[in-house]
């Protein structure tokens, strides 16, 4: 999958684009609807599949109080796409200048920067432009000025409820993973790139990998069971969500530690993705760290059992 970050690189040398619009974080079923139905209609006319995302939740400019904690990192959210077998992704950065775009704008924009558009599919609820003053009303109306289709289509619904963003968030706090991971199509996973600790666990002779996960939702603080694949091998995973409360000085921002079992290798600076498993226990406080030393050695053979 070609990775752009504005229409006119893609060059399509005078082949129509079919183009799937939408921030789609988790991207869940709902999301990989409008993503096939853009494919499927790229196989039939002979055009380009092209995803068009953001680097950023919009809310994070235009409503920076209501952002919702993210379900995928961006990194992970392009591979699932990839995965789907698109042609394209146009990731346009979400700033200021941009949010200020009103909805025929930044349509006419796209039609004008690809060449050919030959279809726009979306979400039925899909809004867009400068105050979400866009919708599927108007959208249709630009197509019939500018000669494209438009597919708006509706929700998924599992278990009798929409499938959406906001359901998989709160299975997920609620620790229902496999729903969660029903309604994403694929197991649920925790992702993030290593960076540097303060080598408590290599200390304790139990070393972790340090994953950031800013501005993301999280399972709830405890000791969980996981899985990560590393050079196409896959590992077995003790995953700590939590303050460490047990060491001199807890921390003061929620760390996800990942303690890789039979791994010898350096991650930092690696997009590490760990499928989640079961909770084994929550977080709590140790009389010591020798206490503490004596519970990780069982998380890691409950870990073991697991899997």
């Amino acid at each position: 999958m070609k990775i752009i970050r504005a229409a006119n690189e893609l060059k399509a040398k005078g082949k129509k684009v079919c183009l799937a619009i939408g921030f789609f974080d988790g991207v869940h079923l709902g999301h990989q609807q409008v993503i096939r139905q853009t494919i499927s209609d790229a196989r039939q006319h002979d055009a380009i599949a092209v995803v068009l995302t953001f680097d950023r939740h919009p809310n994070s400019i235009v409503a920076p109080d209501h952002v919702p904690p993210l379900i995928y990192s961006l990194p992970q959210k392009l591979r699932a796409i990839e995965s789907l077998g698109a042609d394209a992704l146009l990731l346009i950065q979400f700033g200021k200048k941009f949010s200020e775009q009103t909805g025929g704008e930044f349509i006419r924009s796209l039609t004008h920067d690809f060449g050919r558009v030959h279809s726009v599919c979306v979400g039925a609820d899909f809004v867009f432009g400068h105050k979400r003053s866009g919708d599927i009303a108007l959208l249709k109306k630009l197509g019939a000025e500018l000669n494209f289709s438009v597919h708006g289509l509706a929700a998924i619904s599992l278990d009798g409820q929409i499938v959406s963003s906001t359901r998989i968030r709160e299975t997920i706090r609620a620790g229902n993973f496999d729903a969660a991971s029903q309604m994403l199509g694929r197991p649920y996973a925790v992702c993030g790139r290593v960076i540097e600790g303060d080598h408590l666990g290599h200390k304790l002779g139990f070393p972790t990998a340090n994953l950031e996960v800013t501005g993301r939702l999280l399972p709830s603080n405890g000791v969980y069971s996981g899985c990560a694949k590393l050079n196409g091998q896959l590992y077995r995973v003790a995953l700590n969500v939590g303050f460490r409360p047990t060491v001199a000085q807890p921390l003061s921002e929620l760390r996800v530690e990942a303690h890789v079992l039979d791994f010898n290798g350096e991650l930092y600076g690696e997009e590490l993705e760990v499928q989640i498993g079961e909770k084994l226990r929550d977080e709590r406080k140790f009389a010591s760290t020798v206490e503490l030393c004596d519970q990780i050695a069982a998380d890691i053979r409950s870990v073991r059992e697991q899997i």
